[in-house]
């Protein structure tokens, strides 16, 4: 595999068993080891399938080579910046054309086009926050695993690796480092295929790989040694952090953490639509006719393929005559970064409009956002029973959305609510959709809004805020003081 070298054309990249080794400092003397026996034995045949390159990765004649983006495979970063211009226009209009999305810790694949290599595997890393560090340790050792297993199913001899973690995501270096270095030995101890694994960057970011790589690729029996100095950890066997207060949940399929924490939602989710059911069979027949029953593993399969066909759909049709209304939009993030979406119920004329499309485009437009926290903000003003849409509609929505929808909203917001509409809303979050009862909030002002989300942040219809003064007075104009 070549690589542009320090003259006018293309030079080898150097293996990793070629590399000079640093010097070693004696600890023997000074403290005890960390590790009885090394952890990552001398291997020298390992070293010749690993290297660590400093350069664009786009120069790289390799099979394969790997890009760091987002769900939607649009994000601006380096690494993606530099893949999507070498590549061509083509590359773009692939990924808009398909409509490719990918998940946190998961990966896809596109032609190279216009680059010297065949493939581009695109990853998602998760973002790093220090309340849920387990979590994104390993959605990052996913990362990494899935791209070198990928390259192994295509048969890619070569794969250039990026550093998966840009700097908007905030993994301290360190920790990233370690994940993918593990990550890679585990799998080349293990498989052969591909034959050269690269880890390319920057010089700030491989300064970090280079000072570790010597835990995991030693060069010598001697360097092996005295890396027991050293603390890291040896993983388990796919290199994925193992963390002893969790080991009980610890399950054989390695992609099965999230869907298990799922599943446990999911389950107390049921539970509660049970509770609720039984609640309301002992109150009347009439309510019972009301309910739905609880949902059960079958039916939320068919509901998924249901979704799946729907968004299809909403992908494909022109939904136009919805969207020109204006009811339904995002507005901003509140104080948490979360996205805030907006539904005006005066501009929702069920007289006028074909509910069906109203799904499609409720899908179309919550679909990307719905991935990771948000928040809604429901607007009654001034909204009449011309506006309320049927139950028989809402029990469809809620039904048809997947559980990523309810586990992810984090607050609904009712603002200038009427009486009728508090108890709608307590007989639908009550015996149809416990699963979002917590969340729900009325609030008399669209001021109260002010203590969870900045005002440049929400964009509402001039009768709103007009209404809102003549209810709670002119204080809905006094500065924004959590902003200052």
């Amino acid at each position: 595999m070549r690589g542009p070298g320090p003259g006018s054309g293309p030079g080898p990249v150097a293996v990793w068993a070629a590399a000079p080794a640093s010097p070693l400092t004696d600890y023997a003397s000074r403290a005890p080891p960390a590790h009885a026996t090394p952890v990552f034995p001398y291997d020298d045949r390992i070293n010749q399938r690993f290297a660590i390159w400093q350069g664009d990765i786009t120069e790289l004649e390799v099979d394969a080579i790997t890009n760091t983006t987002d769900e939607t495979l649009s994000e601006c970063n380096a690494v993606s910046e530099r893949i999507m211009l070498a590549a061509g226009p083509d590359l773009k209009e692939d990924i808009i054309t398909r409509g490719y999305e990918c998940r946190t810790g998961e990966v896809l694949v596109t032609p190279g086009f216009g680059l010297k290599c065949r493939h581009i595997i695109h990853t998602v890393s998760p973002k790093y926050v220090p309340k849920y560090h387990t979590a994104a340790e390993s959605s990052l050792h996913n990362c990494y695993k899935n791209v070198l297993y990928k390259a192994g199913e295509l048969g890619a001899r070569s794969l250039a690796l990026c550093v998966v973690n840009t700097p908007r995501r905030n993994f301290p270096p360190d920790v990233a480092a370690h994940v993918a270095l593990r990550t890679i030995r585990r799998y080349l101890e293990q498989h052969s295929t591909p034959t050269l694994v690269v880890v390319c960057g920057g010089g700030a970011e491989l300064g970090v790989a280079r000072a570790l790589a010597p835990l995991y690729f030693p060069r010598s029996a001697r360097e092996a040694d005295a890396a027991r100095w050293r603390p890291h950890d040896a993983g388990g066997p796919a290199g994925e952090p193992l963390h002893p207060e969790r080991r009980i949940r610890i399950i054989h399929n390695p992609h099965s953490q999230a869907e298990r924490d799922g599943a446990e939602d999911e389950a107390e989710e049921d539970a509660a639509a049970e509770a609720a059911a039984a609640f309301a069979r002992a109150c009347s027949p009439d309510t019972q006719r009301l309910l739905p029953a609880a949902p059960r593993p079958e039916r939320r399969r068919c509901d998924q393929d249901q979704y799946e066909r729907l968004l299809r759909r909403a992908r494909s049709e022109d939904l136009s005559e919805i969207s020109g209304i204006g009811c339904l939009y995002q507005s901003g993030v509140d104080r948490l970064g979360r996205p805030v979406v907006v539904f005006i119920g005066k501009w929702f004329p069920i007289a006028d409009i074909d509910l069906d499309k109203a799904l499609l485009y409720l899908i179309k437009l919550l679909d990307p956002i719905v991935r990771g926290d948000y928040v809604i903000a429901y607007f009654h003003t001034l909204a009449s029973s011309n506006n309320h849409p049927p139950f028989s509609w809402l029990k469809e929505v809620y039904t048809v959305l997947p559980y990523k929808y309810k586990k992810n909203l984090k607050a609904f917001y009712i603002v200038h609510p009427t009486f009728w509409t508090k108890m709608m809303t307590w007989w639908f979050t009550t015996f149809m959709a416990p699963a979002i009862k917590a969340k729900v909030q009325s609030l008399p002002g669209v001021e109260f809004l002010y203590s969870v989300m900045p005002r440049d942040q929400l964009e509402v219809p001039a009768f709103v805020t007009e209404y809102d003064m003549t209810i709670n007075g002119l204080h809905y104009f006094q500065p924004d003081t959590n902003n200052t």
